[in-house]
This record gives structure tokens, C-alpha cells and sequence, in this order.
């Protein structure tokens, strides 16, 4: 049995959802937490996870976009709260690593740092885990900041970072995710080698593509087997062992 810990299923076309869904019991698959971008997002994740009891909603807002307005960000902390029994996670939250690449001016950090902070406040006033999209340095600053609010309950997905944040991750108890790159990229490889199976769990990030093995497909959750077999492998564990963890990791995780 397999979980997906992360994917926009909100993001597929209608067809490729509902295909999704009708091939999740054959791949083994017993649910999938869907991560939000924004309002719009998190009220159609709502709607999907209403219509199927295995679709499980997280929701937040994505920090690779412009930042909202105030009025924005109220209005959705407000939907937040009057839906808080609906949703099992908030997320996606984070920083923007990758829209900082790629500015061609210096990009304002403090207001997606006040805002990141605002939703950890969130997720430890209501109790609830929290989905990071946090990355190399920005990872240190969310490790902060979920010290600073006393959050235990944390999953940085498709992870990356040096060293010092890895051992801090650990140390917290937070958990990482793992997406089929795996089967491809040596810094992935590198991390699950070094990474407790215990703190663990695998995802898609789909409708994101992948290369290697996965070039020109649609990303699907059924994927993970792959990434589930290369974990086994890396980490000296059978399959069967490696799944079952990763399953019970995931669903302990969100209380699934």
C-alpha cells in the first residue's frame, strides 16, 4: 500500500484526474494529500476531498507566486479556520527559492518570510502538521521558524540542502519526502543514503514532470514504485520492508 504525500491534484485536467482516480486501488494506492496554491486551490482541493474520501486536502499558498495582498492573505486564513476540520495539513507553504533564481532584480524576502511565519503560528495554534516547500538556505529559515512556534510535525517535500540543515532536520524529528528523480539525480541519492527511513515518506509533486525514465510521461502516483525500489536499494532494505514503512511514516504523519 502506498500514500502520496504530495500533489497538486487540483492542477490536472479533469480527464487525467478522474483517471488518476479509478487506477488508485490497482496500483495500491490508499490515498493522496493534495496541496494547495492559493484560495481558489484550497477551495477546489476541498471540493475534491468531499467527493472522495481518499483525496486528503492540505491548504495554503504557494510561495513560487507573486505575494498577496494583506486583504488576500486574511481572506484566506479566514476560509483557513472555517474549514480547519477539512484539512489534514497546511500546505504548501514556504519560500520562494526558485523565483529568487531567477529574478533579475533582488527579491524582497521579508514578506514571504512573514507570511511563512504566519502559517506556522497557524499550523501550531490548530495543531496541525505542515508541508514545506523550503529549500537549500530557505530550509534553515523555516527550520527557525518552526522552532520558534514549537512545530514538531513538519514535512519538507522534495528536499535539498547542505549538511548542517539535513542534521537539523533529523534532530527536530521532520520529515522529507522523495520524488522518482531519484532514480536520476546523485544529490537525491546521496541524501536518502544518509537520511533515516523512519523520517521518510514518497511523493509526485504531479502534475510536475520528471526526466530520465519518466521523459514525456504524465506523472502519475503509481510512479513512487520506482522511487520505492531505489530507496530500498540504497538504504540495504527489501521492498517489501521499505513500502511498508514509508506507508505507516505517511500515515501516522497525517493522520490517515
Amino acid at each position: 500500500m502506498m500514500i502520496d504525500a504530495h500533489i497538486h491534484l487540483d492542477h490536472y485536467e479533469e480527464q487525467d484526474r478522474k483517471e488518476i482516480l479509478n487506477s488508485l486501488s490497482e496500483h495500491g494506492m490508499v490515498a493522496l494529500v493534495t496541496v494547495s496554491f492559493g484560495l481558489s486551490s484550497c477551495i477546489k482541493n476541498r471540493s475534491l476531498s468531499l467527493e472522495d474520501s481518499r483525496i486528503k486536502a492540505a491548504f495554503g499558498f504557494h510561495p513560487e507566486q507573486e505575494i498577496p495582498s494583506n486583504e488576500e492573505v486574511d481572506e484566506l486564513f479566514s476560509w483557513m479556520e472555517e474549514h480547519i476540520e477539512e484539512m489534514v495539513a497546511v500546505g504548501e507553504v514556504g519560500l520562494p527559492y526558485y523565483k529568487k533564481l531567477e529574478s533579475q532584480v533582488p527579491l524582497n524576502y521579508t514578506p514571504y518570510i512573514q507570511l511563512l511565519d504566519r502559517f506556522v503560528a497557524f499550523a501550531a495554534s490548530h495543531q496541525k502538521p505542515i508541508v514545506l516547500h523550503a529549500v537549500y538556505e530557505d530550509a534553515h529559515i523555516a527550520c527557525d521558524l518552526l522552532e520558534k512556534h514549537g512545530v514538531t510535525k513538519a514535512h519538507f517535500h522534495w528536499f535539498k540542502g547542505d549538511e548542517i540543515v539535513v542534521r537539523r532536520i533529523i534532530e527536530n524529528g521532520y520529515f522529507i519526502s522523495i520524488t522518482p528523480d531519484c532514480l536520476y539525480e546523485d544529490e537525491i541519492q546521496e541524501l536518502i543514503c544518509k537520511f533515516p527511513i523512519e523520517q521518510m515518506m514518497v511523493e509526485t509533486d504531479g502534475p510536475w514532470p520528471f526526466e530520465g525514465p519518466f521523459t514525456n510521461q504524465r506523472t502519475v502516483p503509481q510512479m513512487m514504485v520506482y522511487s520505492i525500489k531505489k530507496i530500498a536499494e540504497l538504504q540495504n532494505r527489501s521492498v517489501k520492508e521499505t513500502t511498508e514503512i514509508l506507508y505507516e511514516n505517511t500515515k501516522r504523519f497525517y493522520r490517515i
